[in-house]
């Protein structure tokens, strides 16, 4: 094999290693929103604002931090290009296996950042039409965004993390508070 045929073979092979993990990472946003989605379909304006006590969230506070977090990691990803590359010892495997085993974890709880938290922004409707576009952002990011893997912005939880591992991230962001709301949902008091 001549080097100039090493050289085709290995470009060929990075680029389906590429499609896969984009595939990988597409297939858990859509099964994220769909997850969320199933969550709250059909609710009723009573069921939305239910809270299960005054420091917890309605299911309407929960899918706008969603939301918030989605429309974030949108704006992260269009100034990717000018956050620094990785350190030469980031493992992004590594990372990523973080990501997906810490992130949907629920047995710990975080305080979510002022500029995070819900307001009452916008009404249920408009939240999960305003998830729904975010969602798609992002989804397009990963199929077109060739910078993704080539810089990192830090996260306050997980340290340096690459555009490809914030999309991750967002998937499962949403997936622990999907089970937040399947929490609010299973509440003894909650409107039926």
């Amino acid at each position: 094999m001549t080097k100039r045929t090493r050289i085709a073979l290995l470009g060929i092979l990075a680029a389906a290693a590429a499609s896969a993990q984009d595939r990988k990472g597409l297939d858990y946003l859509n099964e994220t929103r769909d997850g969320l989605l199933a969550a709250v379909k059909g609710l009723t304006p009573a069921q939305w604002t239910f809270k299960p006590a005054p420091d917890r969230w309605s299911i309407a506070e929960i899918v706008e931090h969603i939301t918030v977090v989605e429309s974030y990691v949108n704006e992260l990803i269009r100034n990717l290009p000018q956050a620094p590359a990785p350190a030469a010892d980031f493992n992004p495997a590594k990372m990523e296996a973080l990501i997906l085993a810490k992130m949907p974890d629920r047995s710990v709880k975080y305080q979510a950042p002022e500029e995070i938290r819900p307001t009452g922004r916008w009404t249920p409707d408009e939240t999960v039409k305003r998830f729904l576009a975010a969602r798609r952002q992002n989804a397009e990011s990963l199929e077109n965004n060739p910078e993704l893997r080539k810089h990192v912005v830090t996260h306050p939880a997980f340290g340096p993390v690459d555009g490809y591992e914030w999309i991750l991230l967002t998937s499962a962001h949403s997936a622990r508070h999907t089970q937040q709301i399947l929490e609010v949902k299973a509440d003894s008091r909650f409107p039926r």
